[in-house]
């Protein structure tokens, strides 16, 4: 609660024949978002012919606003007690529709991230943490007449999706180039095949989808109080912006998160942040149940004075994360298969300096199931 002060006195001056009007706006500590004030303002305002002297107090308060959770629909997609799982093959997918394609990064940003909303129509649904598969158009021209191979994507919206209604699903594509080793400059004749058709579709093309799959990423319901740790690179931050928008953004009645969830995200620089406006009010909203840490590579030094990466922020956090794994905390990673073995020497070097031994920790994170990984 804000209380703003606006203090009035009125005089009036028998030699000049006017009145003035003195305002003081006084706050006791002001604190507005991220800013701070504990001055007070003035301003003085002259009227002619005035004889009275008072004084008046108003004051005001200002309810600091945090955004409404949005409610969603159908609920009976919480009905359901176990995923669905691969509804539609490979050889019979189904045929979903775009509905928009939006770039997510900035103009100093090395290479192009979109954000793909299809519409399912309600018929593949799915959970926060799974993925679908892809079937681009065209022949595979490994195997002529025959269709491309399928290509998996995380999903990064809620069950829910963008929309609220239970009918799309959100995919977040990093187009796919090749530099020539020679030139260091892209090479037309060679891109992704099927990063590129995402990131080229406009509204109304039809797209080939496969799945839900996989389970590994599920994000666990069973105890609405319990610490998820999220670790991506990239395009890796999906999964974790579905799990995100089920705790912070639907009003889900059977789900009332209360817990901590601790997102850390890198990329190269600030215009290639993914979702940042969001995590930022998440973190505005809910800073008691929700923690945000990036590492730009391009942008930041780690202790040693070299780029910093997610692994950097691990380790300067790690007796805290060391803390939460120990008291029961889900610890995800999700991003390029580059990304593992540097955070894996970060973690065995953690806990050799706490006196544990690593691949013994490792081994009960995974007997408990707190251990949740997805590369690519």
């Amino acid at each position: 609660m804000i209380l703003f002060c606006l203090f009035c006195v009125y005089y009036s001056d028998p030699w000049n024949n006017t009145t003035t009007f003195s305002f003081n706006f006084q706050t006791n500590s002001l604190t507005f978002h991220d800013k701070s004030w504990t001055s007070a303002s003035h301003m003085d305002l002259k009227t002619a012919n005035t004889r009275s002297r008072s004084q008046f107090v108003v004051c005001v308060s200002v309810q600091e606003v945090i955004k409404p959770k949005v409610a969603v629909q159908p609920l009976t997609l919480e009905d359901v007690k176990e995923p669905p799982l691969h509804l539609y093959k490979n050889k019979e997918p189904y045929t979903g529709t775009i509905v928009s394609v939006e770039r997510l990064v900035g103009p100093n940003s090395p290479g192009e991230t979109c954000h793909v909303v299809i519409d399912h129509d309600g018929n593949v649904p799915f959970w926060e943490g799974q993925s679908y598969g892809v079937i681009p158009p065209g022949e595979n021209p490994k195997k002529p007449g025959s269709p491309h191979n399928v290509r998996l994507y995380s999903i990064a919206s809620t069950r829910y999706g963008d929309y609220f209604d239970g009918k799309t699903a959100t995919l977040c594509v990093r187009r796919a180039v090749y530099y020539d080793p020679e030139t260091g400059k892209e090479d037309p004749m060679k891109k992704g095949v099927c990063s590129n058709f995402l990131c080229d579709s406009k509204p109304g093309d039809k797209v080939q989808i496969t799945g839900p799959s996989g389970k590994i990423m599920l994000l666990p319901e069973d105890d609405l109080s319990a610490t998820h740790i999220m670790i991506a690179t990239g395009t890796g931050v999906a999964p974790f912006r579905g799990y995100l928008r089920r705790m912070f953004m639907e009003s889900v009645p059977t789900f009332k998160f209360g817990g901590l969830a601790w997102l850390f995200l890198g990329v190269a620089n600030r215009d290639s942040l993914l979702y940042d406006d969001e995590f930022s009010q998440y973190l505005h909203d809910y800073p008691d149940n929700f923690r945000y840490d990036c590492a730009l590579s391009r942008e930041q030094k780690n202790k040693s004075g070299g780029k910093m990466y997610v692994q950097d922020k691990i380790e300067e956090y790690s007796d805290e994360i060391f803390k939460l794994l120990d008291g029961g905390a889900h610890i995800y990673f999700c991003g390029l298969k580059g990304m593992m073995p540097g955070i894996q020497d970060t973690l065995k070097k953690v806990a050799e300096q706490r006196g544990e031994k690593w691949d013994e920790k490792l081994s009960r994170l995974k007997k408990n199931k707190q251990w949740h990984v997805e590369v690519y």
